[in-house]
């Protein structure tokens, strides 16, 4: 099964700069888009020249903010959106695809803000996040994938010291976030088949961040460890454009 992750920073903005081409060239099973800043039916609008998908939204109750949306050649036996807890969930973040094997959970993290005035938000959020994915990982194994808003180690981002709990991303608060997802039992496949790998899914639209390749690594699939030996590759396509984050991929036997 190969699995697209990506951030569009707006669906009806994307799909305007080689989005569908993008798309079938890397001919994935299973699709997780945020940042969709969209409706459901503005959504389904845009994606309608989409062939072969089922699609699925979850929308903010803000128009032009947040959202996930899910698009799925085949049908999951169900799926589920939010984590059931109110104040975590009117703003579109989550989605949760049951297959016959595993769970695949779309995640749109919460930004902490530029001024950092929603980080005592994001660390609860992140507690409760997690508590929701160990309750589905009962059941079955858990991937899940998106936007975090985290880079995890110095690795993961050009300018660590300059940012160090003075940016969104880079703070110790949400680096334990991300920590306590690993230890945990989740895996970054990412990191966990290029342990030295210095590779980036964000850059800024400003400073020429992009041309420069002054970026971050904020974009993840985590795994189930009783998935690992089942990840056959986990790709970072830093060469395709349309957005401000670049698409990641994931096959994996299932």
């Amino acid at each position: 099964m190969k699995i697209i992750s990506w951030n569009v920073n707006g669906i009806r903005a994307v799909v305007k700069k080689n989005f569908f081409e993008s798309i079938n060239d890397l001919n994935p099973d299973v699709v997780c888009l945020q940042e969709t800043k969209a409706q459901e039916d503005e959504v389904s609008g845009a994606l309608s020249p989409l062939n072969g998908y089922r699609i699925y939204s979850n929308s903010a109750e803000k128009k032009g903010y947040s959202g996930t949306a899910l698009l799925s050649r085949g049908n999951p036996l169900n799926l589920k959106n939010d984590m059931s807890i109110a104040e975590h969930d009117m703003e579109g973040r989550i989605q949760c695809a049951d297959y016959e094997n595993f769970y695949l959970v779309n995640v749109y993290v919460p930004n902490s803000g530029q001024k950092l005035d929603r980080l005592d938000y994001r660390k609860q959020w992140d507690a409760d996040f997690l508590e929701y994915l160990k309750h589905l990982e009962k059941n079955k194994p858990v991937i899940v994938c998106g936007d975090f808003n985290v880079a995890h180690q110095p690795i993961d981002l050009k300018n660590n010291k300059a940012n160090y709990n003075k940016t969104a991303g880079y703070t110790q608060i949400e680096i334990d976030g991300m920590d306590n997802f690993i230890a945990a039992g989740f895996v970054d496949s990412f990191r966990f088949l290029h342990p030295n790998k210095v590779a980036y899914t964000y850059w800024s639209y400003r400073f020429k961040a992009r041309e420069r390749n002054t970026g971050w690594r904020i974009d993840y699939f985590l795994v189930s460890a009783a998935l690992v030996d089942k990840i056959k590759t986990v790709t970072i396509y830093s060469d395709i454009l349309g957005s401000d984050h670049c698409p990641i991929g994931l096959e994996i036997t299932i």
